[in-house]
């Protein structure tokens, strides 16, 4: 696995919005009955891990998820949210969030990593999915300040 520990705490948030995205799709429950991220850095044997990004990119994802959920709806209407792949969602939602909203990364940057991500978890369907909607984000993001 990747040595990167922003990668790798990426990889956390993902199957940990992966794995709340069970409930309904709400991203709830409790935390109790969640993988810690101890736990999931030992199955998924990465290294050392962004702690603090890793809790900025979850807390932001929960927060922000309808507000994300209406941008990828809007970005990609022949795919209704409930039909999109569930790890393609967190992906989505992931790079929308670090990119985009909290602008922790560059938005390139982002698109890369959801990307990257993809490639573990996904197919190539997916990578294509995922690249498009983002790519299209990006370039709506660069009309708005164009004008």
């Amino acid at each position: 696995m990747a040595a990167d520990p922003r990668h790798n705490a990426r990889i956390i948030v993902i199957q940990k919005l992966f794995e709340r995205s069970f409930d309904d799709g709400k991203l709830s429950g409790s935390a109790k009955d969640q993988f810690s991220d101890t736990s999931l850095q030992n199955i998924d044997e990465i290294g050392e891990y962004d702690t603090e990004l890793a809790e900025k990119l979850f807390t932001g994802v929960l927060e922000n998820k309808e507000k994300i959920d209406k941008l990828i709806a809007k970005l990609a209407p022949q795919w209704p949210l409930s039909q999109v792949a569930k790890t393609d969602l967190q992906i989505l939602r992931l790079a929308i969030l670090e990119g985009f909203i909290l602008k922790l990364t560059p938005e390139k940057v982002a698109i890369d990593e959801a990307v990257e991500l993809a490639k573990e978890f996904a197919n190539e369907q997916s990578r294509r999915f995922i690249n498009g909607v983002l790519g299209t984000l990006l370039k709506q993001q660069n009309q708005n300040n164009e004008s």
